[in-house]
């Protein structure tokens, strides 16, 4: 019965309008008194943060903070695919023919993920994560290789939480919202970044709609409140780094595993640094 209350309720939540509503607030000069209490609800560490807590002018400005140089070094190694948020790890695993199997409790259609994309064959049998982002998080989204843009595909969706309740009892949550695709080029292949919507997000934005490039670690996008992450690699190109597991918690540019040429055989995994 609670269950089934919780559901309806998420239902009625993910209504378009109430996350443009929410969108706005986040937006006006009205929500920076929000700020101090929503910082000290989630812990956030504002040492982190590029500016002090009273010059953010609105809560969004807030939320799409950018952090001090050096808050977070990238793990510099050949070869090497990075996280790009820092995020929960909800699922990680390799594709099994087009499908990604038991995140949270449910298997995901890769075709209804990436919208029947036609580049979805290079990933009918490469390696995903789910990371999810936390209120707490910091929510820009950073190149996980260094490469260029192929593609951009944004599609239109729902807004349906993305916690733990809403994965496990909604069905096929992260196909069902708005997503903004991101296709990456690079020296081992290519790779799709799907940045998923979630409850109360107004928008996902690339923070240069111009730039056709990145070095891994370039800031390349953000979300406005918490949302997840879905990082797909092509067939036969990636090796997970040993240890990694779901239920851990990572930070932007610590390693993921290691990438290799298709058809050269897996690239030997390492400790984390």
């Amino acid at each position: 019965m609670a269950a089934t209350w919780m559901k309806w309720m998420t239902e009625l939540s993910s209504r378009k309008w109430i996350s443009k509503l929410m969108g706005r607030f986040s937006h006006s000069g009205i929500s920076r008194l929000m700020i101090p209490f929503f910082a000290k609800s989630y812990g956030i560490p504002l040492h982190e943060a590029e500016m002090e807590i009273g010059d953010y002018r609105t809560l969004n400005e807030f939320f799409t903070r950018r952090l001090k140089p050096g808050m977070r070094p990238l793990h510099e190694e050949p070869g090497a695919l990075i996280s790009p948020v820092d995020a929960l790890v909800t699922f990680m695993g390799v594709i099994q023919d087009g499908t990604l199997l038991n995140v949270k409790g449910q298997d995901y259609s890769l075709a209804e993920l990436l919208n029947h994309s036609p580049r979805l064959e290079a990933y009918k049998h490469g390696y995903a994560f789910v990371l999810y982002l936390s209120p707490t998080d910091y929510h820009r989204i950073h190149a996980p290789v260094t490469g260029k843009k192929l593609e951009s595909d944004h599609i239109k969706g729902r807004v349906y939480p993305v916690n733990d309740f809403s994965m496990r009892h909604m069905r096929t949550v992260l196909s069902r919202n708005e997503r903004l695709i991101t296709y990456i080029s690079h020296a081992y292949g290519e790779l799709a970044l799907v940045k998923v919507g979630a409850m109360n997000v107004s928008s996902i934005k690339y923070t240069d709609e111009a730039t056709t490039r990145w070095e891994q670690g370039d800031d390349l996008a953000y979300f406005e409140f918490g949302s997840t992450v879905v990082l797909l690699t092509q067939n036969a190109t990636f090796t997970p780094l040993t240890g990694l597991k779901v239920g851990r918690k990572v930070r932007m540019g610590e390693a993921l595993g290691h990438l290799a040429l298709p058809g050269s055989g897996p690239s030997e995994p390492t400790n984390n640094k």
